[in-house]
């Protein structure tokens, strides 16, 4: 856990920051009074290669923020190639840097033949955060979830998604993430995230391909311009390899991840999520394009590279940072059941009526 230890190749990580997040670890509170008000999930599969520097900067930043202030839970599934007996053997380190760690194995499998993908995948999901669900009053009411997906992260990473989580009074944070396809890196979510237009971030053609993936946001003026400067954008829905967002609804038993409902369009799990947030509520959602992630070190060298560490982009941060939050959801959204099979939908499609509702929280949207 030692991020200057270079036993195992990874992704060399500066932080000259300290003073942004300072406020985020709450240091002054006593800690024989206070609850954790942020909770680390993960389902891992498979992902030994990645482990040393997803790890790695999970538990800096957790011991940046005060381990009295953290839960780190994580979920895995199936590997034969040492991802369970490295988490397994973490515990007693991890416990004696006083971090509070919940761990389970599950044999869910995502990929079995004859199941749905997406209603394992929200099982997964939600295994990774029952203590939320179960045990609201052990955390604090504004905790923030921070989940992560197996990238190669730095800690300013995964802090500059939570300050702009708190910063921006968002609802949902998410970086953005890339794959490496050809020479070029494309963006890797697109099957989740959509736009304030309700369209995917990039076209994808009628023959399923992604040959205009590198034209983002080719048709919302708005994304664009702030994601080619680097300021934080509204958006429908992301997860985007990792993100932050409150967990009060999930704490009140508002929402969970879930699969999708028989008259609903064929969506994953966190755009769903998403919907439902929008639904309760919670449709502060936004991408920080300075935080650029992937899903292994070589890789995610090469993207830092090309598109600069976080703290670089911080460096040269302009004023007019601040999201204009529009409070209504765009009408309709692209239902993307493959790349191949696309059309529009009204956003709120399978969900009973607003005005059915008794939460006035959601009567604007």
């Amino acid at each position: 856990m030692d991020p200057a230890d270079t036993t195992f190749p990874r992704l060399e990580c500066p932080f000259s920051n300290k003073n942004r997040y300072a406020y985020l670890g709450n240091s002054s509170a006593p800690s024989n009074s206070q609850v954790p008000s942020y909770f680390f999930a993960l389902n891992l599969h498979q992902c030994r290669h990645v482990l040393p520097r997803l790890l790695g900067s999970i538990v800096e930043t957790i011991r940046f923020l005060g381990p009295q202030n953290c839960v780190l839970s994580i979920v895995e599934g199936r590997s034969d190639d040492g991802t369970f007996e490295v988490l397994h053997n973490l515990r007693t380190d991890l416990e004696i840097l006083g971090i509070s760690y919940l761990f389970e194995t599950s044999d869910i499998n995502p990929m079995a033949k004859g199941g749905d993908r997406v209603k394992a995948l929200a099982e997964l999901r939600n295994l990774a955060v029952t203590d939320l669900f179960e045990r609201p009053g052990n955390y604090a009411n504004d905790t923030t979830v921070v989940f992560l997906n197996d990238i190669a992260p730095c800690m300013e990473d995964i802090l500059e998604i939570i300050h702009q989580r708190i910063t921006q009074e968002a609802d949902i944070t998410c970086p953005m993430d890339w794959t490496y396809v050809g020479e070029h890196p494309t963006f890797y979510d697109v099957w989740i995230a959509r736009g304030m237009t309700g369209d995917s971030f990039f076209r994808i053609p009628e023959d399923g391909s992604w040959n205009w993936a590198w034209n983002l946001f080719w048709n919302d003026a708005t994304a664009y311009s702030r994601w080619s400067s680097w300021k934080p954008f509204q958006v429908f829905s992301c997860w985007n390899g990792m993100a932050a967002f409150t967990a009060k609804p999930l704490m009140n038993g508002q929402i969970k991840f879930r699969g999708p409902n028989n008259n609903e369009c064929y969506q994953g799990e966190p755009r769903l999520f998403a919907k439902d947030m929008w639904y309760h509520g919670f449709g502060k959602i936004a991408v920080i394009p300075s935080v650029n992630v992937e899903y292994s070190d070589k890789a995610s060298k090469k993207i830092k590279a090309l598109k600069g560490y976080t703290s670089s982009h911080i460096a040269k941060e302009a004023e007019d940072t601040h999201i204009e939050w529009q409070s209504d959801p765009p009408a309709q959204v692209k239902c993307m059941i493959n790349y191949d099979n696309q059309f529009f939908v009204y956003w709120s499609q399978g969900l009973p009526p607003l005005a059915a509702k008794n939460e006035t929280s959601a009567g604007k949207y």
